[in-house]
């Protein structure tokens, strides 16, 4: 009876602890459909386009040319960049090779984890699509090395080994970027004083905060619950449970060791 008192026990532990670590590393919802999708790109670093997750920006433009957007990622996110590029039926050498890169807020550009980062379309393809997962963002890392941190990230596009006949073409781009959160194991020890954003480096927070001229240059992005949210991670919630399995097992192993009381006395003379 005891040790299926201890089992219920547990099972009722697990079946509260587990839900709510569920619904807190659940990725956050995606914007809402008021904000509009941005319809053209940057030429450069500068002018970067700004986007937020989950929306679907577009641009027009031409083979030869570099497009650029930005986007906001914090601690725990591994984002993930995709686009697709539609392409012009009078193509001089039947054949174009697009390629994909992300960089971070120090402007270094950042390896994919995975995906397709440059592709060739072959020759009557109407559309080419790549991909990018980069590594999960640490909120800190060493100086030397070359980690993705908490910023804003820079997604350039363009056509790479053009023919001259190639080049001016008209192409349709289209540009998605999604966030899966990671959780606790992806968790560091420290943080960074400031998020990786443009302009944080030339004008103070406070100064920031009473000048709106200064406030301007500053990044207009930021995660929806703001930058490093991830404080809070299902790593907490694991470790109590572990507390709590390891208090009940104790326990569970005196009551099952500790036998039945004392022994009976031995009567006099044997």
């Amino acid at each position: 009876m005891r040790v299926a008192k201890i089992l219920t026990a547990v099972a009722l532990v697990l079946g509260a602890s587990v839900t709510p670590a569920a619904a807190d590393s659940s990725p956050s919802a995606s914007p809402s459909g008021d904000s509009a999708a941005p319809t053209s790109a940057g030429t450069s670093f500068r002018t970067a386009t700004e986007i937020e997750e989950g929306q679907q920006a577009t641009a027009s433009a031409s083979t030869g040319d570099y497009l650029y957007w930005s986007f906001p990622a914090d601690a725990g996110q591994r984002p993930t960049v995709k686009a697709t590029v539609k392409l012009s039926s009078a193509s001089g050498s039947g054949s174009q090779t697009w390629q994909l890169d992300v960089y971070d807020g120090l402007r270094r550009r950042q390896a994919c984890q995975y995906g397709a980062q440059t592709r060739t379309a072959a020759q009557g393809a109407s559309s080419v699509d790549l991909a990018c997962t980069l590594r999960t963002v640490r909120a800190w890392s060493e100086p030397w090395a070359d980690d993705p941190l908490p910023g804003t990230y820079y997604v350039r596009l363009t056509a790479v080994g053009l023919g001259a006949a190639d080049l001016g073409l008209p192409v349709h781009t289209e540009l998605r970027v999604e966030s899966k959160e990671i959780g606790g194991s992806a968790a560091v020890d420290g943080s960074l004083a400031q998020p990786l954003v443009p302009g944080i480096a030339t004008t103070p927070q406070e100064e920031a905060s009473s000048s709106e001229s200064d406030a301007a240059v500053l990044s207009s992005l930021k995660p929806d619950d703001g930058w490093a949210s991830g404080w809070w991670s299902d790593r907490w919630v694991w470790t109590a449970i572990g507390g709590i399995l390891a208090a009940l097992a104790g326990i569970g192993g005196y009551a099952l060791t500790r036998g039945s009381g004392r022994p009976s006395r031995v009567p006099q003379g044997y």
